[in-house]
């Protein structure tokens, strides 16, 4: 499996460290010292490892913030809860714990549009979102987030009208950030199920929106 790239300064799994390593803490030093040991050792392969992280970075925990997320979109009272004590709201669903602590959900509309950085390190919600993607713990992007996140989003891919106006959010230890995107044309009547195919991990920190449903039906034809 090949390094996962960026579009913020190219980072990827192999090259993160370069730039990351000023701003660790002892542990994560010692952590990332064994990983480079065992890998040298032949004990653990490159491939498997990126493939574990794919999975909790993609797959499992970004599943947690897709539901809350799809069920904000089809209950009113949820939406009102999940927006008043993200905490609470999203606790009821089952998801709660270290990382997760004290959440806080802002929602992206036409006329706003919310995006998730920690200038600090790479604090971020475990429980709704999995684990950290690379950029996310990058210097670029948490230097550039703040500076011209409007610049930072394009490299992403999302093109905003000059209206709307970008809310930049700077998670710490103390609160973690949940983006609710915008709901998809097109998608009413459907199931919680259905609309969590939508719902990207990018979407959720703001730098992606939800999916098109048609593009969903496009692959889902080929």
């Amino acid at each position: 499996m090949a390094p996962h790239s960026s579009p913020i300064g190219g980072a990827t799994r192999a090259n993160a460290h370069k730039h990351e390593d000023g701003g660790l803490s002892d542990i994560d030093l010692r952590v990332r010292a064994l990983e480079s040991l065992l890998i040298e050792k032949g004990y653990v392969e490159p491939a498997a490892l990126d493939a574990i992280v794919e999975t909790y970075e993609r797959k499992i925990g970004p599943r947690n913030g897709a539901r809350v997320v799809a069920r904000s979109w089809i209950d009113p009272s949820y939406r009102k809860r999940l927006l008043e004590n993200a905490t609470a709201a999203i606790g009821s669903l089952g998801y709660a714990g270290r990382q997760g602590e004290h959440m806080v959900a802002v929602e992206n509309t036409p006329e706003i549009h919310n995006m998730v950085v920690c200038t600090l390190c790479s604090c971020y919600p475990w429980p709704v979102l999995g684990l950290p993607p690379v950029w996310y713990k990058s210097a670029p992007y948490r230097s550039r987030a703040v500076i011209d996140p409007r610049g930072v989003l394009s490299e992403f891919g999302v093109l905003l009208p000059p209206s709307t106006k970008i809310r930049v959010w700077d998670s710490t230890a103390e609160i973690r950030y949940l983006v609710v995107p915008m709901r998809p044309d097109g998608t009413e009547g459907w199931s919680e199920e259905r609309l969590m195919s939508l719902v990207t991990r990018d979407s959720m920190i703001g730098t992606g929106f939800a999916l098109d449903p048609r593009s969903l039906a496009s692959e889902s034809a080929k």
